[in-house]
């Protein structure tokens, strides 16, 4: 039984979230403690609950703990499960983290899956939809997966009821990815409002255009419906071997030129390193790269999640994961087993 501090490093949801998926690959049972102690409400949400029932199902697993505000939780898988399956969160939580649980097992499977998912898709404390479809899946894809990801609803906080159905063909062992600089690079813009008025989004447009002095056609506006209102601005940063997709949310009090200066920032920062993968897609590439076994990327300062990230991973993988600085503004993540 590998014994976890749920209150290590970052100490939210992303130590429960990799140790599931973790052990869904390795088949090696865990005990967390401490579930979230470090979030102000601690313990499991709707969305961390929805991501252990799922893990238990796709992974025939044995659970104790699996409850509203549980702060301790033991998992014991025992054989991938492949096929349909279907989840609610039943809130605003996002299926992007829900997903993030379940594909490093699905991708060890035997066979193809489908997994639809409902609640919250556009978030903005978690991948949201447009980074899973443009930034993540396709580098694994590079690993040789087939996977895809569709939007059927979008679902934006507080109301939620958004829809995606992720499709995943694994293809054997996973091929090792190196991802070096980012290298000459262009960017796009996208601002979808729903039961919004259109002026936000073109607002936030206008500021992007400035900004980077975007010609009109690296712009869109985008009308969609959902159970609730909801603003997203995308800005995409496309490279030779990466797509980044950075994202800001609209906010009662906060203008369209505000959201999207917020945005532009981080793209800014970003664009200060020389490699092409963002914080956040470090993060997510990770635990594929450590199963692969070997594995590099350029990346920016590594975020606290990117840290507590691979300590979670030494548990469960035998694999020899380090962090180098090349410059003030760059890093490099070395995997290797």
């Amino acid at each position: 039984m590998i014994c976890i501090d749920g209150s290590a490093g970052e100490g939210g949801g992303q130590v429960l979230r990799s140790a599931l998926g973790l052990s869904l690959v390795t088949g090696k049972p865990f005990e967390i403690n401490n579930i979230r102690a470090r979030r102000k409400k601690t313990g499991l949400m709707r969305q961390h609950l929805t991501s252990v029932q799922a893990a238990i199902e796709i992974g025939n697993a044995k659970a104790t703990g699996a409850a509203l505000g549980s702060a301790q939780l033991r998992f014991a898988p025992t054989a991938i499960q492949t096929g349909d399956f279907h989840y609610s969160i039943g809130t605003a939580g996002s299926c992007s983290l829900v997903c993030q649980a379940v594909l490093p097992g699905l991708l060890c499977g035997n066979g193809p899956s489908t997994v639809i998912l409902e609640g919250g898709t556009h978030n903005a404390m978690a991948p949201p939809f447009p980074f899973l479809e443009h930034a993540f899946l396709p580098q694994l894809r590079k690993m040789g997966v087939e996977v895809s990801v569709a939007l059927e609803r979008p679902g934006f906080y507080p109301a939620g009821g958004g829809k995606m159905v992720v499709h995943v063909a694994p293809k054997g062992d996973l091929v090792p990815l190196d991802v070096g600089s980012r290298g000459e690079h262009d960017i796009e813009a996208e601002a979808m409002c729903a039961s919004l008025p259109s002026h936000i989004g073109r607002r936030e447009l206008a500021v992007c255009r400035k900004k980077f002095a975007l010609a009109e056609g690296k712009t869109r506006l985008i009308h969609v419906e959902a159970y609730g209102p909801g603003n997203v601005l995308s800005l995409f940063v496309r490279s030779a071997d990466v797509v980044e997709v950075f994202t800001g949310f609209g906010e009662k009090s906060v203008s369209a030129e505000k959201v999207a200066n917020r945005v532009v920032g981080q793209v800014r920062k970003y664009l200060q390193s020389e490699g092409a993968v963002g914080p956040y897609l470090a993060d997510q590439l990770l635990i594929p790269m450590a199963m692969a076994g070997h594995g590099r990327m350029l990346t920016c300062k590594p975020t606290g999640h990117t840290i507590t990230n691979i300590e979670t991973i030494k548990c469960f993988l035998d694999v020899d994961i380090s962090v180098e600085q090349i410059n003030t503004t760059t890093y490099q993540i070395v995997v290797d087993s």
